[in-house]
């Protein structure tokens, strides 16, 4: 993978069926449900329809992880009827959604080009084949188990996972393996501790995960990987132990959780074909990183 390249090089097959019928929005959400409940979601968060009537039709879903303007676009030129995203466009209370805001624009947009929104965020983190299980897969872990348990769920579900390596590698040739999988941003990957050091036991959280910090040092993970780590939470994880452990990698929100989206894809069209719909289902193909370019030492 060229990583001078944005994410939106990766591409992902339309899934697309000759048979069957368009499901409705309403036959969708029970789908949707059945892969990612919604009780698998954390209190705080706000997940479940934004936008739409549960009795329209849906033939065409555009998976995203954030519901940005230019997303909205990208579905409306491709006539989605649904766009699924990780993110949720209302996880902080609004008064209006006037088309003088962003996030008003964001509903006007959706209603008026008669597509919906729903929002599948930590009940999607924290479900069987989750953000952090397709994490896992992608670095090739084994014996792997939620980092956090899930409160209303099964044993196997729960935000976080962790599991084992094959083997021992040292730690600069696994933040390789990390930055060789994630779609390419602006940010790359960050590494805090011995580079020759060497790691098997690996925690993970897609999205920012520092406040699972205490149950990655319960589990003895040798090295983290997750977002948006902020400075004194890392920095007091590095200075607990004297060996520096859990070495720590921090990676870019936006990929981490992109990975998800064909996995994700690929499980609901499975769902509504079994069930005889008639759905093409595609993943967003635009970068929603917020970052453009990042100098480190050495550059210009």
């Amino acid at each position: 993978m060229d990583h001078s390249e944005p994410a939106t090089d990766q591409t992902v097959e339309e899934d697309e069926r000759d048979t069957g019928q368009p499901a409705t929005l309403a036959e969708v959400l029970l789908a949707v449900e059945e892969l990612w409940p919604e009780s698998l979601a954390e209190d705080w968060d706000a997940v479940g329809l934004v936008v739409g009537r549960p009795a329209n039709p849906v033939q065409k879903i555009l998976f995203a992880v954030d519901p940005t303007l230019e997303v909205v676009q990208e579905a409306l030129d491709w006539g989605a009827d649904l766009l699924i995203s990780h993110h949720p466009l209302m996880l902080r209370g609004v008064t209006s959604v006037a088309a003088t805001s962003g996030k008003g624009k964001v509903v006007h947009a959706l209603i008026e080009g008669g597509c919906a929104l729903l929002a599948v965020h930590t009940n999607g983190d924290s479900a069987v084949g989750g953000v952090s299980d397709v994490i896992a897969d992608a670095l090739g872990l084994e014996e792997v188990k939620p980092l956090q348990a899930a409160r209303h769920g099964l044993p196997e579900e729960g935000i976080g996972r962790i599991g084992e390596l094959p083997q021992a590698m040292q730690l600069g040739d696994f933040a390789a393996l990390v930055f060789s999988v994630l779609p390419a941003v602006a940010g790359g990957v960050k590494v805090a501790g011995d580079r020759q050091g060497l790691v098997r036991r690996i925690a993970v959280c897609g999205g920012a995960g520092d406040s699972l910090l205490s149950a990655v040092q319960a589990a003895n993970a040798d090295v983290y990987l997750t977002a948006d780590l902020r400075h004194h939470p890392a920095s007091e994880a590095r200075e607990g132990r004297p060996d520096g452990r859990p070495y720590l990698i921090d990676f870019s929100h936006f990929a981490s959780e992109w990975l998800w989206l064909p996995a994700a894809a690929e499980a609901l069209g499975n769902v509504l074909g079994d069930q005889g719909f008639d759905v093409e289902l595609r993943v967003s193909q635009v970068n929603t990183d917020p970052w453009d370019f990042i100098l480190t030492p050495g550059m210009a």
